[in-house]
């Protein structure tokens, strides 16, 4: 029997009864859900649209001070990486850059290792002032940026904005800690000359033309991943299957694991990538890490079993199942669980409850 979860874990049709968490060797805090743009890929359905709500100082200190004993430096040191240290992101923190300012200085007392923030580089009106802001930050204790350049960035940030940011980062952080998401995306955008923004349709048609051969020229499926917003705005893009095609297949690994773990502006304690699952408070951590006890969270104790179990749950509150199907497990736990929380409620594990608000927008939650 495999006995990872601390009171065991059970297998066939026994469930999970705690959920054996890892603690965090790396994190990002998500000072904000508030954003200027509403990528179709965001996986934490970031918006203008969402309150404006930004972690507290006292509360960043409360959470930076229990994450500091897990997290550890990225290899080699001195460098940053994205799986690896810690980073600040949202939302887009430079919304609120006198707090930034505030959770890098922290993060600088507190010891933290490999210190990155994460921008779509809205505000790089030039390259002065990216290099400015940049500047202050590095003096402060930040050691790296990742800029965001995609398609579906650029359908609201002009790429020489974007430009201009990731410049202005090679000169101050040096280009080992100036990172991009994603090159690939990135270099086609430069080969098509883009300056300005560019609508995601337009994006794929000029790209195709480029090179007619290849079925999804100009979008590489493999890069994204298959969450959050993405499915319900490009999921035409990918093929498609029924929910019985994921049943047997567990959440335990990606609600355990230990590395690029979040932390939102409420202290929810997110899982990876699980946006809208808290673990519990963040700054009760011991607590977390001690192991989650299932007892009272059915959609955690679902997952962490077999997801054929959360979507017999769903259906017995009257969840249908999307008829043209799901782009993956993840898919179909999000359309599930924003039904769970909008139409029945009363899950403590599914927050903020606001983020299934922003996912209803874009057709979470399947038929009701």
């Amino acid at each position: 029997m495999n006995t990872a979860c601390n009171n065991s874990r059970w297998v066939g049709k026994l469930a999970v009864v705690t959920l054996p968490v890892k603690p965090p060797t790396s994190a990002g805090i998500l000072l904000s859900y508030k954003c200027t743009g509403e990528c179709r890929h965001c996986m934490y359905a970031c918006s203008p649209k969402w309150s404006n709500r930004w972690m507290s100082v006292d509360d960043l200190r409360i959470v930076l001070e229990a994450l500091a004993p897990y997290v550890v430096p990225a290899s080699p040191k001195g460098y940053v990486g994205i799986n690896e240290g810690l980073h600040f992101t949202g939302g887009e923190p430079f919304l609120n850059y006198e707090l930034l300012k505030e959770a890098v200085k922290l993060a600088e007392e507190l010891g933290y290792p490999s210190v990155f923030v994460e921008t779509n580089c809205y505000w790089c009106v030039n390259e002065d002032i990216a290099r400015e802001r940049f500047s202050e930050l590095r003096k402060l204790g930040l050691e790296g940026v990742l800029v965001s350049a995609n398609p579906f960035v650029v359908e609201h940030v002009p790429l020489k904005r974007i430009l201009a940011g990731l410049r202005a980062a090679y000169e101050v952080f040096g280009r080992g800690n100036a990172m991009v998401y994603h090159p690939v995306y990135l270099d086609l955008l430069l080969r098509m000359r883009v300056e300005g923004t560019l609508n995601f349709e337009d994006y794929l048609r000029e790209a195709s033309q480029r090179d007619p051969r290849a079925l999804l020229a100009g979008f590489n499926p493999s890069i994204l991943l298959p969450m959050g917003r993405l499915p319900y705005t490009v999921g035409h893009l990918y093929r498609r299957y029924p929910a019985k095609a994921f049943f047997g297949e567990s959440c335990l690994y990606e609600l355990t694991r230990p590395w690029h773990v979040h932390v939102d502006c409420f202290r929810n304690y997110i899982p990876g990538y699980c946006a809208g699952i808290s673990l519990g408070d963040a700054a009760r951590l011991d607590e977390v890490v001690a192991g989650v006890d299932l007892d009272d969270k059915p959609v955690l104790k679902a997952l962490a079993t077999d997801i054929r179990s959360l979507y017999d749950l769903a259906v017995e509150h009257g969840y249908r199942e999307r008829g043209k199907g799901y782009v993956s497990k993840c898919h179909l736990c999000l359309d599930i669980r924003t039904f769970l929380a909008l139409k029945v409620g009363g899950f403590s594990e599914l927050k903020p409850l606001e983020f299934y608000e922003r996912m209803r927008e874009v057709g979470a939650g399947g038929r009701y």
